[in-house]
């Protein structure tokens, strides 16, 4: 603590009285440890998650109900998804923006610290409330689970227990905690970049959150009141989506899905900034189409907000409005496309090396790709009727979703944690994690497809005969990929407790081969890729 004098008064300034212990923990406004904590959470969540999606694939290894009842299997699937998407994928996201956004823009820390603080014990405080949903049908009195499945639609949700409760509160808090940390991301990068860095300078990554975060900030709202209507018809007598007393269900699916369909960009836009870091540090060229590369991300946030209703072909909108969704579902497919080609055109001829980061990046540019082709099937209208809800379409979002967010975070974890303990990790166990996880992943998710055109539908516990040997290929795929998981935090604890020294540049030498560039290209012409001494 130090005496600072202001208009003639001595004054103590607390301002760098570092807490220490668990108070450095509870208190902190340090950007980098409140970073550490989301990601710490993420990552408990993941496993949490995880385990639920093993448990699931166990059931459906074979025909017939093994150890979950059909309730109870649903409500693994429900809080399966709700866990990894509010409290693995975007937490770790939001990490790695903590961490790594005022490094990026020469800014001392978070805007508003104490703010920051606040959003990440609010989410903390709803990952609680979510596990308490979970547990109290467990308990004497305590209900059916939640077994809507994570979209919680009408009038399904309307007859759970009081486990539905606890979740609709646990949506609030997270909700909220979203929209706080968004405001203080949004309010850092326009209020302290470091002089001379304009917007059109800072790097991809925080324009992948801006667009994020202003997207969190509109969508979230449709949810919570589509969640408060749902509780006022639960216990105050209203009928928002109840028929019998003049109410639409399908009112509810609109609100879910305004949030719903957007919140997949708010999963895919902070690794696809990470993966524009990576690309072109292993290419050793810069981003191909940066200026394009933003625009691509505003206009996928833009279009991704009026799309919405493609998840509802089958409820009997009129042709109009069908059309107009497939139309918009099918255009959001340029700017994905032209962010992907900025990718490929920065590795062709580069001086390309392939570690971990770079071979997670070039699988998340493979997979995603495919689960956008997988995703244009699913926008034209008569092709989705017949896909609608069968295995088709969990094989579809799981190849958008798994490598175009989980992949891209973990990318980011193998390219930033040199930087973020001084050392380097182990690349070799870093690339066996990479080769499990790519082969566990495929093995689990690609069958799926082949179950779905077959006719399998979604959500349901049981299934028939002509379906078990994809399913049995798929459950053995997810125990592969799901034990492979275990490698993470060993490798990450193993670079925490020491490992080689990571340099001031830890990628510069990349393979310990010095790299010399030539000198610029003119702007028309390729470069020839750099010498290897």
């Amino acid at each position: 603590m130090s005496t600072v004098t202001i208009h003639g008064h001595e004054v103590h300034d607390h301002s760098h009285a570092t807490p220490t212990g668990w108070r450095r923990w509870l208190l902190s406004t340090n950007h980098k440890d409140i970073g550490t904590l989301y990601m710490i959470f993420a990552l408990l969540m993941l496993f949490t998650g995880g385990l639920m999606a093993m448990l699931v694939r166990a059931e459906l290894f074979m025909p017939g109900i093994q150890f979950l009842q059909p309730d109870l299997y649903n409500n693994m699937v429900t809080n399966h998804a709700l866990i990894m998407v509010f409290g693995a994928v975007m937490p770790a996201a939001a990490g790695m923006a903590n961490w790594m956004i005022p490094l990026m823009i020469g800014a001392p820390d978070m805007a508003l610290p104490r703010l920051n603080n606040l959003s990440f014990w609010m989410l903390a405080a709803g990952g609680l409330l979510l596990i308490c949903s979970i547990v109290v049908p467990f308990l004497p009195g305590g209900g059916t689970p939640v077994n809507t499945g994570w979209t919680l639609y009408p009038p399904l949700s309307l007859q759970v227990g009081m486990s539905m409760d606890l979740l609709i509160f646990t949506i609030h808090i997270l909700g909220i905690s979203s929209i706080l940390a968004s405001i203080n991301i949004i309010v850092t990068l326009f209020n302290t970049r470091a002089p001379g860095m304009t917007l059109m300078k800072m790097p991809i990554f925080c324009w992948a959150w801006m667009v994020t975060a202003f997207l969190l900030i509109l969508i979230m709202p449709a949810l919570a009141s589509g969640v408060t209507m749902l509780l006022f018809d639960r216990h105050f007598g209203t009928s928002f989506f109840n028929a019998a007393g003049g109410g639409d269900p399908v009112l509810f699916q609109h609100l879910f899905w305004f949030f719903g369909h957007p919140e997949v960009y708010v999963l895919l836009l902070p690794s696809m900034g990470i993966v524009a870091h990576i690309v072109p540090t292993f290419s050793r060229k810069p981003l191909f189409g940066y200026t394009s590369t933003v625009g691509a991300m505003i206009s996928i946030g833009a279009i991704g907000m009026l799309v919405w209703a493609h998840h509802q072909y089958t409820i009997g909108m009129s042709l109009a409005a069908v059309t107009y969704f497939m139309i918009g579902t099918i255009l959001i497919s340029i700017p994905v496309g032209l962010m992907i080609l900025n990718f490929i055109a920065t590795m062709w001829r580069g001086a390309m090396s392939f570690e971990t980061p770079m071979l997670f990046a070039i699988a998340i540019i493979l997979l995603f790709t495919f689960a956008g082709m997988t995703g244009v099937m699913l926008a034209v209208i008569p092709g989705d009727i017949q896909y609608h809800d069968s295995y088709f379409v969990v094989a579809h979002f799981h190849y958008a979703l798994i490598p175009g967010a989980l992949f891209g975070l973990y990318a980011g974890v193998f390219f930033w944690l040199p930087k973020w303990t001084g050392h380097m990790y182990d690349e070799k166990l870093g690339k066996i994690f990479f080769w499990l996880t790519m082969i566990g992943f495929n093995l689990t998710f690609f069958p799926q497809h082949f179950l779905g055109l077959a006719g399998m539908p979604r959500r349901i516990v049981d299934y028939n005969l002509v379906f078990t040997e994809f399913n049995a290929i798929s459950s053995i795929g997810a125990f592969i990929f799901g034990l492979s998981q275990i490698l993470l935090p060993i490798i990450i604890i193993k670079t925490i407790r020491g490992g080689r020294k990571a340099g001031d540049k830890v990628w510069e030498a990349a393979e310990g081969l010095e790299w010399t560039l030539p000198s610029p290209p003119p702007f028309h012409t390729f470069s020839d890729p750099p010498v290897i001494k």
